[in-house]
């Protein structure tokens, strides 16, 4: 293709926005209509992911030894549980170190009285997960390790943040579904309408000897441009919400702040622009292609 047709093609594709002004402005407000649900839904649920992973990270399993065993014996138990693929981290904790804790958190100045450490016993390793769903497993090889006496797991806490997980999974697809659906349909009837009341110009083009190309190529720049716009506007005005409702939040709500921890607007946008780019585009791309392609043959 010549660079003259390019250009003239490109041309008229931005020359058919301005000439069908309510036609664009119904499309871009559509695509921006439902980018901006989805906008959003994705940016709550980004950060409910991120919530409930904070608090997984916090949920360990914890392995105590036989009495009298040997260090050596210990390390070699810290090597096997390092390789489990289940195992994001381990932290020992020897004995002296369990007892200072718990003088700390439970005895205070009453912990004077005491010439030894009862804990004498209670060295082992807090095991943290990659995920929780994990756990079971994990637990089941730990307990058939010779030299570990007991294994304490939170499993209703492991449970719950599972169910959390796999419900935020199912939710978040349903309603992505939902969106995309009610979008592909609105956008596709609006392109549909306004091609159709340019029917007769499409005949005409074709009358003349345009090929099929020279004639679909400016409406699905058109459309492609459309749907850039649509997918634009909301990603601003989602990025000047986002930041104010976080800046409210955390500063209007410390205690909820200080337990919530949320993501920045630069990591939820860093997978959100080009997804709903692509989206906008796509839409716009295939809706007027499709659309156009209908009223090729005259």
């Amino acid at each position: 293709m010549k660079i003259s047709t390019l250009f003239y093609t490109f041309w008229q594709g931005i020359k058919n926005i301005f000439r069908n002004k309510l036609f664009s402005l119904a499309s871009i407000a559509t695509i921006s209509a439902c980018l901006f649900l989805f906008g959003i839904f994705y940016s709550i649920l980004v950060n409910f992911q991120n919530i409930v992973k904070t608090a997984e990270e916090g949920v360990c399993v914890v392995v105590f030894f036989d009495e009298g065993i040997e260090e050596s014996r210990i390390e070699d138990i810290g090597e096997m549980i390092k390789r489990r693929s289940e195992v994001a981290k381990i932290n020992f904790v020897s004995a002296d170190e369990a007892w200072e804790s718990f003088k700390e958190d439970y005895l205070g100045e009453y912990s004077e009285g005491f010439l030894e450490n009862p804990l004498a016993d209670s060295a082992n390793y807090e095991i943290y997960l990659n995920d929780v769903s994990m756990q079971g497993s994990l637990v089941s090889f730990l307990e058939s390790v010779d030299g570990v006496r007991e294994v304490k797991k939170s499993e209703l806490t492991a449970m719950t943040l599972d169910g959390v997980n796999k419900l935020i999974g199912y939710v978040s697809a349903g309603i992505i579904i939902i969106l995309f659906a009610v979008s592909v349909f609105l956008i596709s009837n609006t392109v549909t309408i306004g091609i159709s009341v340019r029917k007769e110009e499409i005949s005409i083009m074709k009358y003349i000897g345009a090929t099929d190309f020279f004639t679909r190529a400016p409406f699905v720049i058109e459309g492609i441009l459309i749907g850039l716009i649509g997918s634009a506007i909301p990603l601003g005005i989602i990025y000047f919400l986002y930041n104010k409702a976080i800046g409210f939040v955390t500063g209007q709500f410390a205690v909820l702040s200080s337990l919530l921890n949320f993501l920045t607007v630069e990591e939820v946008f860093k997978t959100l622009v080009p997804v709903s780019l692509a989206i906008g585009v796509g839409i716009g791309f295939f809706g007027s292609f499709s659309t156009v392609r209908r009223h090729l043959h005259v």
